[in-house]
Formats: structure tokens, C-alpha cells, sequence
């Protein structure tokens, strides 16, 4: 999977303003913030934050939103990558983030608000996490009253897939149609569905979490998702697994997908991507029958990186559909920021 420089891509919105603040390395420059009007530069993904560790993981996004009362100019670091180190409790890992955006909240007096994109299954009104499959030990943490309690602001949870969904929906690949639902396909898989802009949450804040969809017979699972579910069989964990069992040896996903899927072609490794193509497709296919949607928008690391992904699939899944000449299927435009984007979306 190729390297992909930043999107050229400038989003201009009517809004309050905004200021993004997330646990993840990169900066993200922020031009011509002017009331209630952002225009919002994408993150430049070769320069390094001067607050950058030198490992990495993902931690829930956690965005800031501001209002301005005068225009203004800023750019600079908002941005700090945390990592989540398992021998700590989640309080203890969320002591770091809430240290800096403390620090950050002396200088940015106007904060409204904190938006938390977070792996799910969640409690959105309890403002709850519940048992994640790809974050480790943060099972049943009440992420939203701790945050509230140690800022003195007002948080709103929902899932990470939620927010980069939101975001593609308002500003980016799904602007324009009425009805959209985003696909992440990274670490695992995750759903969104927005209609009219509006984040559909469902009663126990489960709708569109398609990681548990089933699309096969595969009997691993872990963590309560089930067998043969979109996560267990396309997430990039899934893959990796997979590349394991067949080769004997760890393969990651862009060994697997670009060397030894595209450039060799080697059968172990075209089984396993053809069989993951034909999966994805089937999902999707599922997700047709039930909402019809306007556009699919695929975002995530894998889907975002990997060459010919979105064309793979839009001709793997149309056969699987009842209206294939109208299906239509698009790469996120906003890339890797679009959770950060959509969490800051959630504060009103």
C-alpha cells in the first residue's frame, strides 16, 4: 500500500469555527478562521508535531470546538499523538490527553465543547464504552464524565466510524446527497449512516455498526464479535491473521496486499485478498438491501492506501446487487483526519 501525500483538498463551511485537537502525530494547519466561517487545510502528513513520540497507536479522537467572536488568523500545532499503553488502566492512560488539553484550554479560553470519536460498541446517552474489540482494556469506562469532570467543558461520545462519516457526509466525498453511509476499512471495519447530515444512532446506539454483520462461514471471532462478521474476516487484524496461518510467518497488510498480492501475485496471498474482496462486497450488497443509500464512501488506512481498492470493489460488490447501474461507490476525500473532523462536529 502506497505512501499517500495530503489530499489537495480545501473544504469551506458555513459554521461557528472550529479548532481540531486529536491524540495523533500530525499537524494540522488551520488558516483564515473567520466568524462563522472555517476554511480548513488538510493535514500535511510529512511534517512531524514537535510533541511527537516516537511510538504510536490510536487512542479514541478527541476534538475541540471553538467559537469566534472576531476574525482572526491562526495556524500552528494542535495536534499530539498518545499512546495507549496496555499495562495501564484507561484513566491512567487518559491522564496524558487530559494534561494537554488542559494546557491547550489556558491559552483557548473559548472552548465550547470536547467531541470524542471512539471505538465502539458504545452508550452514546451514558456516554459509555463498552467492550471495544480493537481497544484493549477499556472495557465499561464512562469516557464522557471523566473528561467533563477533569476539563469543566462539556463532552459528546460517539463512535470514531460515526465521526469520519459525519464529517464525509457534511464536507467531504458524500457532500450533496441526502443519504450516505461510510465504510472505515482499517485495524477492524466500522459503519456510519447519515441522513440529511444527520448521524443516525439507533435505539441502543448500534445502527450501522457493521463489524458484526456476518458475511461468511469462518468460525474465528474474539472479543463477543461474531464468526464469520465483517470484522473477523476484513479488518486488517483479520488479515494479517490470515497471512499468518497461510505463510507461517507474520505478514502485515501491505506486504500482503502490495508485494505479494499485486506485484508477485502469489496464490496464497491472491486467495486471501479475493476471498477478502468478496466478503466486502457482500457486506455491502447487505447494507444496500436494508438503507439504498445516495453514495458509499470507504475511508479507513487499508481502504485509503491500498491501490485499485475502491474500482476492486465497486465491480466485486455489483454483482451482488439489485440496482447495480445506480450503485455508486467513493474513496473518502478528507483521509485520515476525517474522525478528528466529525468528532469536532458532534459539539453543537
Amino acid at each position: 500500500m502506497q505512501e499517500q501525500p495530503a489530499p489537495e483538498l480545501e473544504v469551506e463551511q458555513e459554521m461557528k469555527g472550529w479548532v481540531f485537537l486529536a491524540p495523533k502525530e500530525w499537524f494540522l494547519t488551520l488558516g483564515k478562521m473567520e466568524r462563522n466561517k472555517c476554511v480548513y487545510f488538510p493535514t500535511n502528513y510529512n511534517q512531524k508535531s514537535d510533541f511527537c513520540k516516537k511510538n504510536r497507536t490510536k487512542l479514541p479522537d478527541t476534538s475541540l470546538h471553538f467559537h469566534f467572536d472576531d476574525v482572526i488568523e491562526f495556524s500552528g500545532v494542535l495536534q499530539r499523538q498518545f499512546f495507549n499503553d496496555r499495562s495501564k488502566s484507561a484513566q491512567e492512560n487518559m491522564e496524558v490527553i487530559i494534561e494537554f488539553i488542559n494546557s491547550f484550554l489556558h491559552e483557548y479560553k473559548f472552548c465550547e465543547g470536547i467531541g470524542i470519536g471512539c471505538p465502539g460498541p458504545l452508550d452514546f446517552s451514558a456516554g459509555k464504552i463498552l467492550n471495544p474489540p480493537n481497544l484493549y482494556g477499556w472495557n465499561d469506562f464512562e469516557l464522557v464524565s471523566y473528561v467533563e469532570q477533569k476539563t469543566g467543558l462539556k463532552a459528546i461520545l460517539n463512535n470514531d466510524a460515526n465521526c469520519a462519516g459525519l464529517a464525509e457526509a457534511r464536507l467531504g466525498a458524500g457532500k450533496g446527497f441526502d443519504s450516505v453511509f461510510y465504510i472505515t476499512v482499517s485495524t477492524g471495519i466500522g459503519g456510519a449512516y447519515v441522513y440529511k447530515d444527520t448521524l443516525i444512532n439507533g435505539a441502543n446506539s448500534s445502527a450501522a455498526e457493521i463489524y458484526n454483520l456476518i458475511v461468511c462461514e469462518d468460525n474465528y471471532s474474539h472479543k463477543g464479535a461474531n464468526a464469520g462478521s465483517l470484522n473477523e474476516v476484513c479488518g486488517g487484524d483479520a488479515l494479517a491473521r490470515q497471512a499468518r496461518d497461510a505463510f507461517g510467518r507474520p505478514v502485515d497488510v501491505k506486504e500482503l496486499y502490495d508485494e505479494l498480492y499485486l506485484n508477485e501475485k502469489n496464490p496464497l496471498a491472491v486467495k486471501i485478498i479475493e476471498t477478502w474482496f468478496t466478503n466486502l462486497a457482500k457486506g455491502i450488497a447487505n447494507i444496500a438491501c436494508i438503507v439504498d443509500p445516495d453514495i458509499f464512501i470507504v475511508g479507513g488506512s487499508i481502504a485509503l492506501k491500498s491501490e485499485r481498492f475502491p474500482e476492486t470493489l465497486i465491480n466485486k460488490t455489483g454483482g451482488y446487487l439489485i440496482h447495480p447501474e445506480s450503485f455508486r461507490l467513493e474513496k473518502a476525500r478528507l483521509g485520515e483526519d476525517a474522525g478528528l473532523i466529525g468528532a469536532a462536529l458532534l459539539v453543537p
